[in-house]
């Protein structure tokens, strides 16, 4: 069967197999945006270099070209298997990353050579994800072995002889030179099996409220979910000293129940299981205490435990409306500041419009992220893309506030910008898999629904 119709001028064919071979319009302007994203990469690579050596030396650098280039192969697979993404997820994403390793490269040479890899290495997993899932539903046959190798991912870091204690947190585990963080895995598998199980018990949790707790039955069946989320996020908390991914997983899954029943209920529930769980955490363990005591007053620690979060105040006030200028700034001196306090040394050296122009690239993506969601074909995709958004957004809302003293600080690290590979990597599955459901989205949008049997 051969269907023929026409969009903007532009010739369609259909087949049996739902193929399209067309040159879309989102494509060119996605190449657009990512020529422009590129070129910001490279006026701010060398505008740093000048700041740091007050001369402009005239050479390539490969870890510039490969961070560059490597992004055009993700343009290549979405032109090939998602024709009808949204344009703005690749060139904003690729921006973020440019900046990030500007920034990173401008501190730290060798974390900047290891990001371009990382680069490279989300980069081929955000290919290979949407090349392996061609229809974003068919994840939801895999519920259970999700939540499992979830939830094995967030213990691994307490197996004796893998796991790392960093700085009074158990977040890591190593095998042999290589060492990652599985939590950053782990949160995408969560969030997949919050959307599959939220899609099939969406009725019974609509009807849960502060007065069906007197039917112990039919409580418990909606319940269950939601303790075992607040069970796992006090369990991280508690034995991995993570407040950051504990708050991160929970909020996630508080916010998808309520987007998924409209009750309210969830929410105010949640709130206040995990305020008392981190109000019990604060006085049980001191790694949790000491968060909040220097957000509450680093002044009074500021050469001890809040010396970090000061220094970060310093850099931030320094930078002012338009920063230092890109390598003339000072945030070496902040302890950590390629991953925990990038947004701090953005902050000095772009100042405040370089910070919120950061943002806005931040809330374009998310933006993009709940437009998928509001387009999907079913609402298991649905859900699940606002599940990855709330994920990604949370995550970058929770870490810069934590810098600039809004919340207390979480030590998750900032999207695409701050050095890190766990993150990093799993970021671009992430990006991928929303770009899959965009695709899908749109497509059914722009042609209509696929005839019975056929699979998009």
């Amino acid at each position: 069967m051969t269907v023929k119709t026409q969009d903007k001028g532009q010739n369609i064919k259909g087949t049996s197999k739902a193929s399209v071979k067309v040159s879309l319009p989102r494509r060119r302007t996605e190449l657009g945006l990512l020529v422009l994203a590129n070129l910001a990469t490279i006026v701010a690579f060398f505008l740093a270099k000048y700041g740091l050596n007050q001369r402009y030396t005239p050479r390539v650098d490969p870890y510039l070209v490969a961070i560059v280039l490597v992004p055009y192969f993700a343009h290549l697979a979405n032109r090939i298997s998602a024709p009808e993404t949204d344009p703005a997820f690749l060139p904003i994403v690729t921006l973020l990353n440019g900046i990030g390793f500007v920034m990173i490269d401008r501190l730290d040479r060798t974390e900047a050579h290891l990001q371009v890899l990382w680069t490279a290495l989300g980069v081929g997993l955000y290919i290979l994800t949407l090349v392996v899932v061609k229809n974003s539903d068919n994840l939801d046959r895999f519920r259970y072995i999700l939540v499992i190798l979830g939830i094995g991912l967030v213990l691994s870091p307490l197996v004796p002889g893998i796991g790392e204690n960093i700085n009074g947190e158990r977040l890591w585990i190593h095998f042999g030179p290589l060492s990652f963080q599985p939590v950053e895995a782990a949160k995408l598998l969560l969030a997949l099996f919050f959307a599959s199980y939220l899609t099939e018990k969406s009725d019974l949790l609509k009807r849960f409220s502060f007065k069906s707790l007197r039917a112990l039955g039919p409580t418990l069946r909606s319940f269950g979910p939601l303790g075992a989320a607040w069970a796992i996020a006090m369990m991280l908390m508690a034995a991995e000293r993570d407040v950051g991914f504990a708050l991160l997983i929970f909020a996630t899954f508080i916010v998808t129940v309520w987007l998924a029943t409209a009750n309210r209920t969830f929410l105010w529930l949640g709130s206040i299981l995990f305020v008392v769980g981190a109000f019990v955490a604060s006085k049980l363990f001191a790694q949790v205490n000491e968060r909040f005591t220097i957000w509450l007053d680093p002044w009074k620690y500021a050469q001890g435990i809040g010396y970090q979060i000061v220094q970060a105040q310093y850099a931030l006030g320094t930078g002012g409306y338009s920063g230092t200028g890109l390598g003339q700034g000072h945030p070496s001196v902040i302890p950590v500041v390629t991953s925990d306090f990038i947004f701090a040394a953005i902050g000095e050296e772009l100042g405040l419009l370089g910070t919120t122009a950061i943002v806005f690239a931040f809330l374009i993506v998310i933006g993009a992220g709940l437009r998928a969601a509001m387009r999907a074909r079913s609402q298991f995709s649905s859900l699940v893309a606002a599940s990855f958004t709330l994920t990604f957004g949370l995550q970058t809302f929770f870490i810069i506030s934590g810098v600039i003293r809004i919340l207390p600080l979480t030590g998750v690290t900032l999207p695409f910008v701050a050095y890190g590979g766990s993150s990093l990597v799993a970021n671009y599955v992430l990006i991928a898999v929303l770009a899959r459901i965009s695709h899908e989205g749109n497509e059914v949008r722009i042609y209509g629904p696929q005839p019975p049997g056929l699979k998009p």
